[in-house]
């Protein structure tokens, strides 16, 4: 079997505040004055094992509460590509949650400048090239996810390459942010969206018809619909799929079972990424080391998972052509 960590791999589902480890959080906390609610590091490490999406989300956010500054965020986004690029990261698209900034009093401007001043550094330091999605809160007010559009286009938008919907999807569906969507497509920014992780097929299903999104992020409910999955390969929409995400919250309980041959077989153009690596137990190369072992997945479908990714990245044609070569190296080497 071949290195996994020299296969080039993109990450095209990847929430920049999911990757605070503990001891960031901790060294953090010091030099902002925050007191988190955990005596160590190995405590809040051990509180890592969620039920579901909401038990994560809620120490998701309590944990944020270190970030104050924008060399904070370029410290974490630095931590991030340090990590994943040891693991064959080349290209990479952020998530980012301004709403869950600004609602502590953290401006906008500093969270954006923070992250790209830190992508900068990456591009040069590790080679990884990177956009920048800013996602919206979908259990937050639709007017405070307008507001958020509103403020990055007066602000930042040269630093926005698109938008996407995360946190608690059950019981908010993507069609409440229609408006949003609209908007930002005016404005230029590309579209995808977080859907049919815990919620069912119909909620991906919205995200396509009614926001308009390119880009599925999860997915993994469409397995459960033959209809969607020959749709989804016949106008080759990607799904941002995150196996250990999946495992670690209870969207499946074993590795093994988890729908991604179904999907691959059903011909749907899959990617692999780690969602909030800190938080899951692997980062991008993780995953594709876990989905080898559980899935039985040889190095030619694994090869064939990265050009996915490749393929459904906004990187530049030349990037993209430079990527798929290196893949090709990788398969093709003794």
């Amino acid at each position: 079997m071949r290195d996994l960590d020299t296969l080039p791999k993109t990450e095209l589902h990847l929430h920049i505040e999911g990757t605070l480890e503990p001891e960031l959080a901790f060294a953090l906390a010091e030099r902002n004055g925050v007191a988190l609610p955990f005596v160590s590091v190995e405590a809040l490490r051990e509180a890592y094992d969620f039920d579901d999406l909401q038990s994560f989300l809620d120490l998701y956010y309590a944990t944020m509460a270190v970030l104050r500054t924008e060399r904070d965020f370029t410290e974490l986004t630095l931590a991030y590509l340090e990590r994943a690029s040891a693991q064959g990261l080349a290209h990479v698209e952020v998530f980012f949650d301004p709403q869950a900034h600004t609602s502590r009093g953290v401006p906008f401007e500093q969270v954006v400048d923070g992250i790209v001043a830190g992508l900068a550094i990456g591009q040069e330091r590790f080679n990884v090239t990177s956009a920048l999605i800013l996602c919206f809160l979908r259990d937050q007010p639709v007017a405070s996810a307008l507001e958020t559009l509103e403020l990055a286009a007066s602000t930042r938008l040269a630093s926005i390459d698109g938008i996407g919907l995360d946190s608690a999807e059950v019981g908010y569906p993507p069609s409440l942010f229609a408006e949003v969507y609209e908007q930002a497509a005016e404005l230029g920014l590309r579209l995808v969206a977080h859907a049919g992780e815990e919620a069912p097929p119909a909620y991906i299903v919205e995200a396509l018809d009614v926001l308009g999104v390119e880009r599925v992020d999860h997915g993994v409910q469409a397995a459960q619909d033959p209809a969607l999955l020959a749709r989804l390969a016949a106008e080759r929409i990607p799904l941002t799929v995150c196996p250990l995400s999946n495992l670690r919250l209870r969207v499946v309980d074993d590795l093994a079972a988890h729908p991604l041959p179904r999907l691959i077989e059903a011909g749907v153009l899959v990617t692999i990424n780690s969602d909030d690596p800190a938080y899951f137990g692997g980062y991008v190369g993780d995953n594709y080391a876990a989905i080898r072992e559980a899935l039985s997945l040889t190095d030619a479908q694994l090869a064939q998972l990265a050009r996915g990714g490749v393929e459904a990245s906004w990187a530049s044609e030349p990037r993209k052509h430079e990527l798929l070569e290196a893949i090709d190296l990788w398969e093709s080497a003794e």
